[in-house]
This record gives C-alpha cells, structure tokens and sequence, in this order.
C-alpha cells in the first residue's frame, strides 16, 4: 500500500487528493511524521523521498510504501490520529 502525504494534507481539498476529513487532517505533514506513526502503529514503512505525487508531477513529495491487507481510509485515520496524540 503506498500512501501519500497529500492523503491527509489539511491544505489539500478532495479533489487534490486528501482521503480523510478535514477535522482529522493534518496541518505541514511531512514524510517522517507519517513514518514514525506506522512505526508506532506496528508496521514497517519504507519511505521513498523522491517520488511524485501523480496529481502534483511538478512537486517532489516523497510517498512510502507499507505492508498492509486492511482498510486504506482507516489506516490513514489511525495515521493521522496517532500524529495528533504527539503534537
């Protein structure tokens, strides 16, 4: 499962690409805080820091690849809830 920071970008609409609700999205997300809440979260997270999100080709984003068989949008919920727990 690959996810990407837009996923859960505050700053990003849905049609640019956030997956979850604006309530839970998160402000400035950056690849090692997304990282370090899959470490928490038990999964092992293999960042790619030069890739390109399709929708933003222009903009060098990074994305990172984890092992994961459930549910997408509630992966980047725990995600996204698990950043807001340290912040």
């Amino acid at each position: 499962m690959i996810i990407w920071p837009a996923y859960i970008d505050k700053k990003k609409s849905r049609k640019e690409g956030r997956r979850v609700p604006e309530d839970l999205a998160i402000e400035n997300v950056k690849l090692k805080d997304i990282e370090k809440a899959l470490k928490k979260l038990g999964l092992e997270p293999k960042v790619y820091r030069d890739k390109r999100y399709p929708r933003q080709h222009w903009e060098i984003c990074g994305c990172i690849e984890v092992d994961y068989k459930g549910n997408k949008l509630q992966l980047l919920k725990e995600i996204c809830k698990t950043i807001k727990r340290k912040e």
